[in-house]
């Protein structure tokens, strides 16, 4: 008897974890819609830098376990983001979004190698720039500044992963001519963007506490782009989930105001 009891709990459990799932994607109205949009843009950088931990062979964080959950996440959030427009604009761009996820959702599935390594960046970068596109219809979608504080807000999140994979990406080894290029344009637009969102008039002594937190965590980056040494890299992995951490509450409070 406690075999099929077993089963039964296991199928409850089961069914109470997709349920739960399917209701933290829920979207209610334009600015959270810019706010779950706005992480997609996080993820294509999060699974990247997932992926070279897993390559370099890293267990911090338990990367293969994030890269799992954060493909979920990513497929979910898309289907929620879909199910709650109406514009036939910003429905084309997501189905752009839909289109190219298939093939990089096949490739993430498969043992990380560095000679693959490259290609995995330059399409999740497409990725990127294809998820960005559909954000920033859903903040024009708004027709208020608000939404264009929320995406500013919720870019900060994929920079802290961006800056973060590509340094993972130097360690593993992996020749990226542009690197230079590309982390100093990630570290400019976050810096400017940190400073816009701390003059902000949504601001709270919450969101305050949240953006200066960011901040002391970026001067890390800063310190370690001017530096010539190697960077361990599970003190990257942890100070960018820190500012993650912190600018995905702040995103969400600025959402939050938003009903």
């Amino acid at each position: 008897m406690r075999k099929p009891l077993y089963v039964a709990v296991k199928i409850v459990l089961t069914l109470l974890i997709v349920l739960c799932a399917a209701e933290a994607a829920e979207i209610k109205n334009l600015s959270q819609a810019v706010d779950v949009a706005g992480k997609q843009r996080m993820f294509t950088q999060r699974m990247l830098k997932d992926y070279a931990m897993i390559g370099l062979e890293n267990p911090f964080g338990n990367p293969k376990k994030d890269l799992q959950k954060t493909m979920t996440d990513f497929e979910d959030h898309l289907d929620a983001l879909i199910a709650f427009n109406k514009d036939p604009k910003t429905d084309a761009s997501l189905m752009k979004v839909k289109k190219m996820w298939t093939p990089v959702k096949a490739a993430l599935k498969e043992t990380p190698r560095k000679e693959k390594a490259a290609k995995m960046q330059e399409d999740l970068e497409a990725l990127l720039k294809q998820s960005n596109e559909a954000v920033g219809l859903f903040a024009k979608q708004t027709g208020k500044e608000s939404g264009e504080i929320i995406n500013i807000s919720g870019r900060q999140r994929m920079l802290s992963q961006r800056m973060a994979s590509l340094y993972m990406l130097k360690v593993w080894g992996i020749n990226d001519p542009k690197f230079k290029e590309k982390m100093d344009q990630a570290m400019k637009l976050f810096k400017t963007s940190l400073e816009r969102l701390k003059a902000s008039k949504m601001n709270t002594p919450e969101i305050t506490a949240l953006l200066n937190k960011a901040q002391r965590s970026f001067m890390f980056f800063e310190i370690m782009n001017r530096s010539q040494s190697k960077f361990i890299p599970a003190l990257i992995y942890k100070k960018s989930n820190d500012i993650l951490k912190n600018m995905n509450t702040a995103t969400g409070l600025y959402a939050a105001q938003e009903k």
